[in-house]
């Protein structure tokens, strides 16, 4: 098999199918990857390049992970190439590309989202903003942006300050300005062959740079699984109500999905609303998914390239619960300070139930180094999610290298929630057990 990229995700898709058995080449991968595969010296986004690799070394299937290559259209040029490969054509993974035509999905298919209105200029993003004073919002930048293009602003004047910094980027493109929603953040993601698909454990990512959802927006400074959140009749209402009817629109648009489906949700007092949709597996949801994992990932996917995942059993998960924590590099999500030799990788790695996936690290020597912004995915599991937060950090503390910092709060949202329900409070949204993977039908 071969894994398109080089980022913690594609270090736990890589690390999980060789698992399965599956020899596994990586382009280009990362230092924590070559310890168990074959990295290639080729970009995510050579499309030419990848389609050469996979036709010379016999791949069997491709699994890409970044979002960028999908946008480009890798999955296309290795389709005509004959070639099987599990993610959305270009077409359909516009449902991330381009948030104003996630937005005209959500509509078409009456799936539940914010009130939204799309400009093509910054001018007429403002005179609208400057025309709703007081009024939280939230503003987004068209396209592509690695997760910080969405500001979420309380006031007129924050959302003046975003369309600012908007203004400032290189080829700004269409600009989304929404209702801003109240609630529970969560992720549900599912594997879909266009037809049948499978719902997976609900995971919550945190997406704020520090402690108590602060700072800037960043790809996410680490995850949870399952959430305490979402309950089973949640997750059916969240299938049937969003999953479904957003692979219907897509099916009548004439860009049927295949790949994994990622919601990103809003659990408000209405019910569970859609945020953003995502074209591939989050990061670090993988991570954090993954390693409860305790069935074929390969079958899966394998399963879903050919259109037969109606045959394939619901996977199995390991019981209790996983803390996936991001180190990352001083100066992030901003520009990068400095990068160094990471030191105590063995040490963490060697803890129970441990797994230290690497997102930006390379080979200088015998030293492995940061080499970007999010370096390392240190993910536990425990048989409670309290348990996996203390294996997760105690694993954090042993690594360390010059100017390298961390959340110290992921999945405690979870656990106060785990605390609510036992003293039999928070009604609002019902809650009772973690949910487990089901399978839903899309005609």
């Amino acid at each position: 098999m071969l894994v398109i990229g080089g980022g913690g995700r594609e270090h736990a898709l890589a690390w999980k199918l060789a698992s399965d058995g599956a020899e596994v080449l990586l382009a280009p991968g990362n230092a924590g990857t070559a310890a168990f595969a074959e990295n290639l010296p080729v970009a995510a986004t050579d499309v030419a390049r990848l389609v050469q690799v996979a036709t010379e070394r016999s791949v069997d299937l491709t699994v890409v992970g970044p979002e960028a290559p999908l946008v480009a259209g890798v999955v296309d040029a290795f389709v005509d190439r004959g070639l099987r490969i599990f993610g959305p054509t270009a077409a359909a993974a516009r449902i991330e590309g381009s948030k104003i035509f996630c937005k005209k999905i959500l509509h078409r298919g009456d799936v539940p989202t914010a009130l939204f209105h799309a400009f093509r200029t910054v001018a007429a993003a403002r005179d609208f903003v400057n025309a709703r004073e007081g009024v939280p919002m939230v503003v987004k930048l068209d396209g592509l942006a690695a997760g910080k293009g969405v500001f979420v602003c309380r006031d007129h004047e924050q959302a003046l300050e975003a369309l600012d910094a908007i203004a400032e980027t290189p080829a700004p493109g269409g600009i989304l300005i929404e209702e801003k929603l109240d609630g529970v953040e969560v992720s549900v993601m599912a594997i879909t062959d266009g037809r049948t698909l499978v719902t997976l454990p609900a995971v919550q990512d945190h997406k704020a740079a520090h402690d108590g959802d602060e700072g800037p927006n960043t790809g996410g400074m680490g995850a949870y699984c399952p959430t305490p959140f979402v309950d089973d009749a949640m997750l059916a209402e969240i299938e049937e109500r969003i999953l479904v009817p957003t692979l219907h629109a897509m099916k009548r648009e004439k860009v049927p999905f295949l790949g994994v489906l990622y919601a990103g949700l809003m659990l408000t007092p209405q019910g569970p609303k859609v945020l953003e949709y995502n074209a591939r597996f989050g990061d670090p949801e993988c991570e954090a998914l993954l390693v409860r994992m305790d069935s074929s990932l390969l079958d899966l996917i394998d399963a879903a390239v050919d259109r037969r995942l109606d045959e394939v059993e619901p996977p199995a998960w390991r019981p209790g619960a996983s803390v996936a924590v991001v180190m990352a590099s001083e100066g992030y999500p901003g520009e990068i300070v400095r990068q160094g030799p990471i030191r105590g990788l063995e040490a963490a790695a060697g803890k129970e139930g441990v797994q230290v996936f690497h997102a930006a690290t390379k080979r200088d020597g015998d030293a492995i180094v940061s080499a970007g912004g999010r370096v390392l995915a240190v993910t536990a599991v425990g048989d409670t999610l309290g348990r996996a937060k203390l294996l997760a950090y105690s694993a954090v503390k042993e690594i360390r290298w010059d100017g390298a910092w961390c959340r110290k709060d992921i999945s405690d949202k979870g656990l106060a929630r785990e605390r609510e329900l036992a003293a039999g409070a928070g009604d609002e949204p019902p809650m009772v057990t973690a949910t487990e993977g089901r399978r839903g039908e899309a005609p």
